[in-house]
Parts: C-alpha cells; structure tokens; sequence
C-alpha cells in the first residue's frame, strides 16, 4: 500500500526537521484512528501571525489572526470518508485538503494554557485533521463535544496529555 503523502513546508524561522517530522507523525496517526487506510495526500503550510490572518481575511471573512485554518477537499460528516474512486488518477492518492498553522499562535496558546508548545502543536494539527475529515465545532452543542472527544481520543493515543 502506498503512504499518505504530507508535505509540511514552514515559512517562518525556527520550525526544525523534529517538528516537520512531529507534524507528519500526529497527522499519520490521526488518519489511522480515523480509518484512514487508503493512501491520502495532505498539504501542511506553517506559517506566522500576518500571513495566517491574511488569509483568514480574504477567505472566510474574518479579519483577525487565528492559530489554524483547515481546507477540505470534501465535503464530508464525521464518520464519513472519502473513497478510493476520489483519488487523483495521476498519483493514486486522495487529496483531504490543507491546513495552515500559526507558530505564533502555538507559543503564545501554549504559554496561555500551561502546556508545552508540542502539546499545543499536536492539538491544533489533530484538530485540523478532523476539519478535513468532516468534523466542526460551528455550535457549542453536540457537534462541538464530538470533535472534542476525537481529539482526546487522538492526544492520548499519542501519549500527550494535558
């Protein structure tokens, strides 16, 4: 079977391998404890604070800085994935979409929190994983406390805690 294909790229200063390489681990494992098992693609931009907001900006509206942005490919309900007949026929993987993730917000979340900014780094990729694969928190409700316990589901399988 061929691996999902993630690619990270880091536009801002001090995002090492070890974190690219953190990065790619959380969202494989996330795809897994989702039932992701056919080869997908993933495209990870992390970036800062202006370019983040930027985009917040001219794509949903919202003018102020955020700590993540996820695109989905799909239009999909929890639970729900794509199939094998979405792949691109070109590369045989099915494209889940993008995410976007402020460095800036990790820190200065991390620090908010009392947690370690790879807890927070992890949290935030989980959690835009699950925007790709048809989860949201749109209401305060239901749907909010289901992606709430996926994603705890997913730290602990990790072995991050709060």
């Amino acid at each position: 079977m061929k691996r999902h294909y993630i690619t990270v790229t880091a536009k801002v200063p001090g995002v090492n391998k070890s974190q690219i390489a953190f990065i790619r681990m959380v969202i494989r494992t996330a795809l897994a404890a989702q039932g992701v098992d056919f080869p997908c693609e993933v495209d990870v931009l992390v970036t800062n604070d202006e370019e983040i907001h930027q985009v917040n900006r001219e794509m949903r509206q919202v003018d102020r800085a955020t700590d993540v942005l996820s695109f989905p490919a799909f239009d999909l309900r929890p639970g729900e994935l794509p199939g094998q007949e979405d792949a691109d026929p070109g590369t045989g993987l099915v494209p889940l979409g993008d995410m976007m993730i402020s460095m800036e917000h990790v820190e200065a979340q991390a620090k908010e929190y009392g947690h370690s900014k790879r807890r927070e780094l992890a949290y935030l990729t989980v959690h835009s994983v699950l925007h790709l694969l048809g989860y949201d928190h749109v209401d305060e409700g239901a749907m909010k406390e289901q992606m709430r316990k996926r994603e705890e589901a997913i730290l602990t399988e990790l072995g991050i805690m709060r």
